[in-house]
């Protein structure tokens, strides 16, 4: 059975940094395509970011390139969302999310990437 774990949120001031873990059970080769997602109060869930496993390939939401990271450690199998310069419009629940069916890495994507397996969700909120 596969679990996700989510850690790292909090509250931080506008400007401000934070970094979130999600550690995935199993073995890091297993899976496929990774991903982190966010849902703010009162709207749907949205894409953050996605990482292809057997390539390290990335895509990002155009709003957050350049503000936020996600990558990868292997030897734990833990995926991690850097995020700095935060505004109060990043307020939300983050998700990760990790998927075993094999696909070639064009699929990893914010538009095309499905997945079956999600962590609980950690709050990150941002006040000004």
């Amino acid at each position: 059975q596969v679990q996700l774990v989510e850690s790292g949120g909090g509250s931080v001031q506008a400007g401000g940094s934070l970094r979130l873990s999600c550690k995935v059970s199993g073995y890091a080769y297993s899976y496929y395509c990774m991903g982190w997602f966010r849902q703010a109060p009162g709207k749907e869930r949205e894409g953050v970011a996605t990482l292809y496993v057997h390539g390290d390939d990335t895509d990002y939401v155009d709003s957050m390139k350049g503000r936020f990271t996600i990558s990868h450690d292997k030897a734990t199998n833990t995926l991690y969302l850097q995020m700095n310069s935060l505004n109060p419009e990043d307020t939300a629940v983050y998700y990760c999310a990790a998927d075993r069916t094999s696909r070639p890495r064009a699929t990893c994507t914010i538009g095309r990437a499905d997945f079956g397996s999600w962590g609980q969700g950690t709050q990150v909120t941002v006040s000004s």
